[in-house]
């Protein structure tokens, strides 16, 4: 037996069970030429010294993946017995004792080594279940811009993720709704609608328990220190106390001396828990950029009243003192100071242009220098300068907003990493078992093929692993549209393959998908509007029809789901339907002759489609992009102002409701003349009619105010309520006027100046490209291609798609549309015939739609170090910052 064993020793060796195992397999003794000596080992003397056989051991990183596999050398079997290295359990960070044997007998070949690899348990060794759910949280917050700092243990985590289930965060949303709506019903409110207090006040309370619920639970799974340094946790907090304080103080006053008037105090800072809740992210980021903006442009501010006030009194010493110098109506004119500076203030809106200095200019018509002078200092000088300040602080606050968010996510994804990662040959590392692992967590819908090429494009060097940096892109990778060929089938190809891949139906597809139909069709409409135009009612169901086989054969060839995806095919439906249903309604009830024809105005509204039109031609593009692109931001400042009519509107309501009254303009009653107040006889308010602008409701008020911030003839307005009050009423439309007109929409001018610079510039120069989108057009693979570029990673059944600027050179699929030259906004384009393909697909628009803010972020993120989390923002926001005008100009 024993010279049996020295003739043919068999030995027990470890080999790699995957893919790559024939490249390490030793054969006969001989290793393959993968296998690497490994110096500066241990020798160990085991077993029969007989046999000459020893074993080296070297401490390595921990790798991959590993089996178990007996390879037979010669006729009998033995096994070979070796010391065991340190245990599985070890974390990764410390080095693991890895078996490499090396086989000598007399007879046999040079010395030959094989290295034990690693198995995807011991990948996965170092991690628990408590830190996948971990990194797959710290993931999930750098994809949806979470900026949370939490207690890292299991029990607080799971809390964390049961906060921001959707059924929490819509059911806060539902109670801030309804906390904001009882305003409708409570006093002063519409005759009719107002509550009993104690009604209002339950449902009130139900809000409130929901809110403090919110709190508490943040609070529990939140850091400390951290919680109670935010101030939107310490704002939430004390409008919940006082609101709670107010409601008892109410309570009390009403029972106490129901007719002295109770007031409602905390009622206007119920918009306020928009803003503070952790979920009010975007409208958050927005007042803060307010914030931030309002003391940097505060030089220019003061400046600018100076001036009005300079101005004030050199007209109160021109024409005060002449008794002639009156207003048209009898009233005084430059006789009070601060009269002149609201009058003077009020010309800078050019409101009151040419009226204010009509009287002066009869006088003298040298006069007319004064107001001049004072128009181009204050109105085009600092008017301008506001702006230009404004929006260079605004500017260089949405770049600091844009990085802290980009700082945020690497911080997020750090931590995911550092929890994740292995070590490999000093580096640290995910291996394609972590990334499959987290991956199946975070996109738990996704197939694995998808996963693995997310993988592929995130390895940029083709390692087959992914380090840090690359990491940092899941982000942006994770925001590229990726979708499966089965997943873009029709219903129609799914259910009925061999009809509708007929030769007659691939014939239709193909005249569908042809740019002569989106041409022929807006011919229609073009057509259809000159019929409407001379009135020709004869036509209207004709053009109906058509346009109900141009939806049919859409839906047909496109299917439902990727018809309803365009927000053009949605407004083409509902139109078109609607009016089809308009008409049977109207067929059927009888109804015609001059009364207005819902058919008619349904028809008008799809002559809108003609927008569409104007985008392919170059000169209108930016403008309407722009549009486009700032409309979801544009609904961000709308909360902002909505915010804002809010409490200025509960506050007017306050202090002006029921002194003027709408009852007509012909009364006989003498107590509902003069918009029911006599101390507006003769004044400009009553003339102009203006009496149902008034704060007798939360829906008055929000009309008034809109008007206010349109700003034509807001002085007469403000006129009314100050003549059945006192002149302090005017501080209430002066701080609007500042707040709303002067500071928000300023602010909402600049965002919309530097989206138009971002779009023009995109227009020029081409769109910015994150590291994802130009690894995927660098890999070059589109739909129809058989034949990966070369260099290109090799991926079994998956296929990349790019629709950007380059020039695909192989021979197109039958029927589909060529990106590179339509117009990628037509609701025909972008839409490929995928009928012969497989795979997966990335599709990269020519021209995607993204927010100004996924652009201006991936503009500034060149400007950021990629090794950079926080420091340099520490540094800036230390700095003393003050805005001068050599700053600003």
């Amino acid at each position: 037996m024993s010279s049996s064993a020295d003739s043919n020793p068999v030995i027990v060796i470890d080999v790699v069970d995957d893919e790559s195992s024939t490249e390490n397999v030793i054969h006969d003794g001989v290793p393959s030429k993968n296998a690497q000596t490994l110096a500066e080992a241990n020798t160990l003397s085991v077993g029969n010294t007989s046999n000459n056989i020893s074993v080296e051991t070297l401490k390595i990183p921990p790798p991959a993946k590993v089996s178990k596999e007996r390879l037979k050398l010669g006729n009998d079997v033995h096994k070979s017995t070796t010391p065991t290295s340190s245990p599985a359990s070890a974390r990764k960070e410390n080095s693991s004792t890895v078996q490499i044997v090396k086989i000598e007998t007399p007879s046999s070949s040079p010395s030959s080594y094989r290295k034990r690899h690693p198995s995807k348990e011991e990948d996965l060794q170092h991690l628990t279940e408590e830190d996948l759910i971990l990194a797959e949280t710290l993931i999930k917050d750098a994809e949806t811009g979470r900026n949370f700092t939490y207690k890292t243990d299991p029990t607080h985590v799971r809390s964390y993720i049961i906060y921001h289930k959707w059924f929490f965060r819509w059911g806060l949303y539902l109670c801030i709704l309804l906390n904001l709506s009882l305003a409708l019903f409570e006093a002063p409110t519409r005759k009719g609608w107002e509550l009993p207090y104690w009604g209002t006040m339950l449902i009130e309370i139900s809000c409130l328990i929901l809110f403090i619920a919110r709190v508490i639970h943040c609070a529990y799974f939140s850091i400390p220190s951290i919680f109670w340094r935010d101030t939107k946790n310490i704002m939430v907090i004390g409008i919940i106390i006082l609101t709670i304080l107010d409601m008892i103080c109410y309570v009390i006053w009403v029972n106490q001396a129901p007719d002295s008037n109770p007031v409602r105090w905390s009622r206007p800072l119920r918009s306020m828990l928009i803003i503070n809740f952790s979920d009010g992210r975007q409208i958050r980021r927005a007042f803060r950029n307010i914030r931030r903006t309002v003391p940097e442009i505060l030089n220019v501010l003061i400046l600018f009243m100076m001036s009005v006030f300079l101005f004030a009194l050199l007209g109160l010493k021109l024409f005060g003192r002449r008794q002639s110098l009156t207003y048209p109506d009898g009233t005084e004119y430059f006789k009070n100071y601060f009269d002149s500076i609201w009058d003077l203030y009020v010309l800078v809106t050019t409101a009151n242009n040419p009226d204010i200095m009509m009287p002066a200019y009869d006088e003298n018509n040298w006069f007319a220098l004064y107001f001049g002078v004072y128009l181009i200092i204050c109105l085009y000088v600092f008017m301008s300068i506001v702006l230009a300040a404004i929006y260079n602080n605004y500017r260089n606050n949405l770049k600091n907003e844009i990085r802290d968010a980009v700082f945020g996510k690497r911080r997020k994804l750090r931590q995911a990493f550092k929890i994740l990662n292995v070590t490999r040959n000093g580096e640290e590392i995910m291996t394609k078992t972590l990334w499959t692992t987290i991956m199946r967590r975070v996109l738990p819908n996704k197939s694995l093929e998808r996963i693995e090429l997310l993988m592929v494009i995130l390895d940029k060097d083709g390692k087959g692993h992914i380090n840090k940096r690359d990491f940092l892109n899941l982000i942006n990778l994770l925001q590229v549209p990726v979708s499966e060929v089965q997943e873009r089938q029709t219903f129609l190809e799914k259910k009925i393959p061999d009809i509708y891949n007929h030769k007659v139906s691939n014939v239709i597809k193909i005249c569908v998908r042809h740019k002569f139909f989106r041409i022929f069709f807006d011919f229609m409409i073009f057509l259809n509007a000159w019929f409407i135009g001379f009135d020709i009612d004869e036509s209207d169901w004709f053009f109906l029809s058509i346009f109900m086989f141009e939806i049919v054969m859409k839906m047909y060839v496109y299917g439902p789901k990727e018809f309803f995806r365009r927000v053009w095919n949605i407004f083409d439906f509902v139109v078109i339907f609607g009016a089809v249903i308009a008409t049977a309604v109207e067929s059927g009830s009888g109804k015609g002759g001059e009364e207005l024809s819902t058919l008619d105005l349904l028809l008008v509204l799809r002559v809108m489609r003609l927008i569409k039109i104007f985008v392919s031609i170059q000169r209108f593009k930016v403008i309407l992009m722009t549009i486009m692109n700032i409309g979801p931001s544009m609904a961000t400042y709308g909360g902002v102002l909505f915010v804002l009519y809010y409490m200025f509107a509960i506050v007017g309501m306050e202090i002006f409701h029921g002194l003027i009254t709408y009852h007509g303009y012909e009364e006989t009653n003498p107590s509902d003349m003069f918009c029911g107040n006599p101390k507006l006889n003769g004044t400009a308010f009553y003339r102009n009619h203006y009496c149902n602008n008034n704060f007798n409701d939360i829906l008055k008020a929000f009309v008034i105010l809109f008007e206010l911030t349109v700003v034509n003839q807001w002085h007469v307005l403000s006129s009314g309520f100050v003549f059945v009050t006192n002149k302090a009423a005017r501080l209430y439309f002066f701080i609007f006027h500042m707040s709303c007109v002067i500071i928000v929409l300023n602010i909402f001018v600049a965002f919309i100046l530097e989206a138009f610079i971002l779009e023009y510039s995109l227009q020029k120069t081409g769109r910015f490209e994150s590291a994802v989108e130009s690894k995927i057009k660098e890999l070059g693979l589109g739909i129809g291609q058989s034949k990966k570029r070369k260099g290109a990673p090799d991926i079994d059944q998956m296929e990349l798609v790019s629709n950007e600027q380059e020039v695909d050179r192989t021979p197109p699929v039958p029927g589909a549309q060529d990106d590179s030259t339509e117009d990628s906004e037509s609701d025909t384009d972008s839409i490929p015939d995928v009928s012969n393909e497989r795979g997966l697909r990335f599709h990269l628009k020519k021209k995607s739609r993204k927010k100004v803010e996924v652009l201006l972020q991936q503009m500034f993120e060149g400007e950021i170090n990629p090794d950079d989390d926080n420091d340099e923002m520490e540094i800036y926001y230390k700095k003393k910052r003050a805005v001068t005008l050599d700053a600003v100009t």
